[in-house]
């Protein structure tokens, strides 16, 4: 991490405390759609110079460097690595390039932050985590969600004792016909699978971080593929997807039991034959209970159900999410401060997706391990 020699005086006072003259040279592995979401946010941080870029497909190095001047561009990211030497690397590639790319990254010897989902298994996940505990370097999962200010706002409720003892949460992340149309998300050598992966990813993480992160003992599942595979001519927002190559599920239903007690259900769709879009989770204690979205606490106070909702709370835009992932990220790096999503959190989050599936293709309740 290089000095810049910028006097912190010449700083607005707000950025004095986190910038101290250093600054986080970081480069992008894939530099497809979500690369240029990353980069409107790190290009805000004055303590962070992004150095470099690897794609496969050249006319995204010509994007990245059109659209934010990024020059040491490469088409092999090992290449990258040896002739740039990274303080920080952000892996934004589809999920099966997740796990080499970090391991290359973390034994290069630079600081990790993945997109979601980690990996493709639970057993990428352990090396990948192996790799940063053998080369002294964090890494981080980029669950963006749990900073949304409604997460954040139920995770303070938790924390004061407001739900009492977990017992079950119920998670959607519903799309009635959400099957994308670019990328490689159909594709399931690349992606792992389809919206449980994908989208269910999401609220499965923030619902499970909210919940205290218990651990998942067991897992059953069944996924369905009914649409995506087959032409389409029916309206929808995103249209002409590559059913020639669909080869993951259009729904995904799981159930969930934890050491604690706790049970937890999921559905996640790309296309269901339901009302309208889903995004949200619900969770039930003893003392109380939640729902995400909107964010509200169920309660009982002076012998009275309570419903209490939040007078104000921050943006929680998607961009926002990054930018505030993204700068938790940096921080961390430069100041050795603690991961709020580290490679732990990825793993636990994998295995009960990877349970799901495992429990569909068997036909049976799994052990997860």
């Amino acid at each position: 991490m290089a000095d810049t020699g910028v006097s912190t005086e010449s700083l607005g006072a707000g950025l004095k405390d986190i910038y101290r003259g250093k600054k986080l040279r970081v480069a992008i592995i894939g530099c497809g759609g979500i690369c240029a979401t990353q980069m409107q946010s790190l290009r805000q941080l004055p303590q962070v110079e992004v150095v470099a870029g690897a794609d496969i497909h050249q006319w995204r190095l010509d994007a990245l460097r059109e659209s934010f001047g990024v020059t040491e561009l490469f088409t092999d990211y090992r290449r990258m690595l040896a002739k740039v030497k990274p303080d920080a690397v952000t892996v934004c590639t589809p999920n099966g390039v997740h796990a080499p790319a970090t391991i290359a990254s973390l034994n290069a010897g630079a600081h990790v932050i993945t997109e979601k989902p980690m990996a493709m298994t639970p057993q990428e996940c352990q090396r990948m985590i192996d790799a940063a505990r053998k080369n002294k370097r964090k890494l981080a999962v980029g669950f963006q969600y749990r900073f949304h200010p409604s997460t954040q706002m139920l995770r303070r409720a938790r924390d004061e004792g407001q739900f009492g003892k977990v017992m079950f949460v119920k998670c959607q992340a519903l799309r009635r016909r959400g099957i994308p149309n670019w990328g490689v998300f159909g594709q399931k050598k690349l992606q792992g699978g389809g919206p449980m992966i994908d989208i269910g990813v999401h609220v499965l993480e923030m619902a499970h971080y909210l919940m205290g992160s218990p651990k998942p003992v067991a897992a059953s599942g069944r996924t369905w593929t009914y649409m995506g595979d087959k032409p389409s001519d029916v309206v929808s927002q995103w249209p002409g997807w590559d059913h020639k190559t669909y080869t993951v599920e259009d729904l995904a239903v799981g159930h969930i039991r934890f050491a604690d007690g706790a049970v937890l259900q999921i559905e996640s769709s790309f296309a269901a034959h339901i009302e309208k879009d889903v995004w949200n989770f619900t969770l039930v204690g003893d003392q109380g209970g939640c729902t995400w979205d909107p964010a509200t606490i169920f309660t009982d106070r002076a012998g009275t159900m309570i419903n209490a909702t939040p007078a104000y709370l921050p943006r929680g835009d998607f961009q926002t999410l990054f930018d505030l992932k993204l700068e938790h990220f940096v921080d961390a790096v430069l100041y050795d401060k603690p991961l709020e999503a580290p490679g732990e959190a990825g793993l636990a989050i994998q295995k009960i997706i990877d349970g799901i599936y495992r429990s569909s293709s068997a036909g049976r309740e799994v052990l997860i391990k």
